[in-house]
């Protein structure tokens, strides 16, 4: 079975993006997408400037990160190392987006599923070259078996220095390159500007921290748009999903912090009720965010089980499952049953929280995701988020094995928070990339004002005990305690997905 490679020779190419046309052409790519093209950088001051070309295009990696997330199998490594995507099973999850380190793949927005080069697949299977290859004028695009020794791509591999972009990532990439710019090949070394040679930008310049500025004499003279991939859909089910899961991980320690409801009243379902509230609108905002939100039950008819999609799927469900059946027993008199079932499901909730962590980390093309001790970090989000709801509640009647009373509980919680932004997130990283990423996420001011907002919550939920003497209104420092924790949970989310995207791959 043949090993299907390209080499890009950029000593040859001219930069004529006529390798673009044909590929637009025959895989009828839409306007503003981009399966391969051109990236211009200028390196000199004048008069001794030089430009550089870069063919940069999906790398057909034997470890192919996409292939990886992928819930629904849609994309797969075929035999002959082509990595192939299968339209009529992609959800439009753009997961494949977040994890390829070379901005490879985009979402047509007409069919609502992802695309990328399949090395003209349909082509090649006729014993074809791909359409790129064929129209090159100065044949500096070579494809064919690098495994078979005696092709033209094996031997000019054997035979010539090549480069091959982000191998630290390692994906194990199939693109070689011969005489590229080392700059031009690594994401944002080059100045992005207001305005591309021939025209404007569809994006403002993405910004940079104070520090990791490029050199004034290395500019990114023509490139293309690669958008955020997600938005608010994501940075809210984050906030959704912990508020769901605090709840019940918070449920069974209610007697410990003295607010464990009477039997006889509603509140008692308050930590159920919350939670399946929450994990509904977690559902509703992933399937609505998919571009085709009918296939949705694709991720349990047709699994990856590699991928944490559909890992954390299950996990949802089953966390569901158990908060449902706590519910019911709950509402049938029975709560000793009901109270095993609380604490059965503290690893469901851990993990309903936690799980996030590991799909992160299967984005290798978020460097900002890719920090250690997400899962802890998402953890600690969690019992934050459901540490406000003894807060609503009222004392119990009587103080047995009371240890920590709930604004304690709480405050120590949102000062944990404030620890790891502080420390966590300015530890020192060995890769530039996730030093930028982390930079960039303290320069948005997010980290910062959500620490002042940590401080806010926990005054609240103490005040009432610091100050005896007044009357205060427990109820409605209760509530600004909870807006305080749950508004600087929400901007920390936003800008940890928002800067997480702003980080070039290409």
């Amino acid at each position: 079975m043949p090993q299907y490679g390209f080499v890009i020779d950029q000593r040859k190419c001219i930069g004529c993006h006529a390798c673009t046309v044909a590929c637009k052409a025959e895989n009828e790519v839409p306007v503003g997408s981009f399966r391969t093209w051109v990236k211009y950088v200028e390196k000199g001051t004048f008069p001794s400037v030089k430009r550089h070309f870069a063919v940069l295009r999906c790398n057909h990696c034997d470890e192919a990160p996409c292939v990886e997330i992928c819930p629904v199998t849609a994309l797969h490594k075929r035999p002959d190392a082509i990595v192939d995507l299968d339209r009529d099973a992609c959800i439009g999850c753009r997961a494949c987006m977040q994890a390829c380190p070379y901005d490879a793949l985009y979402l047509n927005e007409d069919t609502g599923t992802a695309e990328k080069c399949h090395y003209c697949a349909h082509r090649t299977e006729r014993g074809l070259e791909p359409a790129c290859v064929v129209v090159c004028p100065e044949h500096a695009i070579i494809a064919g078996d690098v495994s078979d020794p005696s092709t033209e791509i094996a031997h000019h591999i054997a035979t010539q220095p090549t480069q091959q972009r982000r191998l630290e990532k390692g994906t194990k990439p199939r693109v070689w390159y011969t005489g590229a710019l080392d700059e031009a090949l690594q994401p944002g070394a080059a100045l992005e500007q207001s305005m591309y040679l021939w025209s404007d930008r569809a994006e403002p310049p993405r910004p940079v921290p104070p520090g990791f500025e490029p050199p004034p004499d290395l500019i990114a003279a023509l490139d293309v748009p690669h958008p955020p991939s997600w938005g608010w859909h994501v940075w809210l089910y984050l906030l959704t999903k912990n508020i769901a899961a605090g709840a019940m991980l918070v449920a069974p320690l209610l007697p410990f912090l003295g607010r464990a409801p009477d039997e006889s009243s509603l509140l008692r379902l308050l930590p159920e009720a919350v939670a399946l509230a929450f994990l509904g609108l977690t559902t509703v905002l992933l399937v609505i965010d998919l571009g085709r939100p009918e296939r949705f039950l694709y991720i349990l008819t047709r699994p990856n089980w590699n991928s944490w999609l559909v890992k954390g799927t299950w996990i949802l469900m089953g966390f569901g499952l158990l908060t449902t059946l706590s519910l019911a027993l709950r509402l049938f008199d029975m709560p000793a049953a009901a109270d095993v079932v609380r604490w059965a499901n503290v690893p469901l909730a851990v993990f309903a929280s936690g799980y996030t962590a590991f799909l992160f980390a299967q984005c290798k093309g978020r460097d900002l995701w890719l920090e250690k001790g997400l899962f802890w970090h998402l953890i600690l989000q969690a019992l934050l988020s459901g540490a406000a709801l003894p807060l609503f509640l009222a004392k119990a009647a009587t103080s047995e094995g009371i240890k920590v009373p709930a604004p304690v509980f709480f405050t120590l919680l949102a000062v944990l928070n404030v620890i790891w932004l502080r420390f966590h997130t300015r530890m020192m990283h060995s890769d530039p990339v996730a030093r930028r990423a982390h930079a960039q996420l303290r320069a948005t001011g997010a980290p910062g004002l959500t620490v002042l907002l940590f401080y806010g919550a926990a005054l609240c939920a103490l005040l009432p005990g610091l100050i005896t003497t007044a009357q205060l209104d427990s109820v409605w420092l209760s509530t600004a305690a909870a807006i305080f924790a749950l508004g600087g949970l929400t901007l920390y989310e936003r800008a940890f997905i928002k800067v997480g995207q702003e980080i070039p791959n290409s």
